[in-house]
């Protein structure tokens, strides 16, 4: 029998008594569905999926899409990114680091992805978690002064201005990034598609600045967002383990990878992509 428990308080729903290599009858995968939507992310633990069965289970909640990092794909597979520390013949297989700040997965794109589900398939004994953030409850618990001031405003997503203190120990943006990681507005306030509730949209590594607002406005405004909205009471810690199968929500929950001593340990996971449900 299929079970839904909360993972936080506000944030979360861990799915118990579930199979995803198996059928799912359409009423229980419904139910399921819901508490996605309704607490940003689902947790399913000791599942062992091919890459084929990981694609076929991440398009029961949407278009299975593909959107960076090609040269990382899993075999035959372009659906399904890997995340890895392991080596083969001296080469990475995966991307080593990813996302060790505060993100909307393709907050930068003009119709970033619905979702992501990540599949762990070795993790480190120590370090590794990965923490979510539940931007419906930080959008609403937002004074209602602050309230007034954002909603209906959009906010400048900007990847080369925000790089240099995101990836310190990286080069400075390539001509060629330049031209492509083009600034894009986003709203501050997203209403979601599916639910039309609202959520915060502007917390993260990457908004640079409030359009058509002062500089000297905008940024102790966004700053303050971006802290107010990854307080304690919004977020879920998740310490991983072998077959765990988180699904968050991108337009509803940020995220943030933590470290862990890639010397000692590894860390192999794979991360498929969707866009919104049809």
């Amino acid at each position: 029998m299929v079970e839904l428990v909360p993972l936080a308080e506000r944030i979360g729903t861990e799915v118990r008594g579930i199979d995803v290599t198996r059928p799912i009858p359409d009423a229980v995968f419904e139910r399921i569905y819901k508490a996605w939507l309704d607490s940003t992310i689902l947790l399913i633990r000791e599942q062992e999926m091919t890459p084929d069965q990981h694609v076929d289970f991440t398009r029961r909640f949407g278009e299975v899409v593909s959107y960076t990092r090609r040269e990382f794909a899993e075999g035959g597979r372009p659906e399904i990114l890997v995340l890895s520390n392991r080596t083969e013949e001296g080469r990475p297989v995966g991307s080593p680091v990813s996302g060790r700040v505060w993100h909307t997965d393709g907050h930068y794109l003009p119709a970033p992805p619905a979702g992501s589900m990540l599949h762990a398939i070795e993790v480190p004994p120590e370090g590794g978690d990965t923490l979510f953030a539940n931007m419906f409850a930080a959008w609403e618990d937002l004074p209602a002064r602050v309230k007034e001031r954002i909603e209906g405003r959009e906010v400048v997503i900007s990847r080369v201005r925000s790089r240099p203190y995101n990836y310190p120990d990286r080069p400075p943006p390539t001509e060629a990034q330049r031209a492509e990681w083009r600034d894009q507005p986003q709203p501050m306030v997203l209403a979601h598609p599916e639910t039309g509730r609202k959520a915060l949209y502007v917390g993260g590594s990457v908004p640079w600045h409030v359009v058509g607002m002062d500089e000297a406005e905008s940024a102790p405004l966004v700053t303050f967002l971006q802290e107010f909205s990854v307080l304690p009471r919004f977020t879920y810690r998740h310490r991983w383990r072998a077959g765990d199968i988180i699904l968050w929500d991108n337009r509803s929950a940020m995220h943030r990878a933590t470290p862990y001593d890639m010397d000692r340990y590894h860390r192999h996971m794979h991360r498929t992509t969707l866009a919104a449900r049809h």
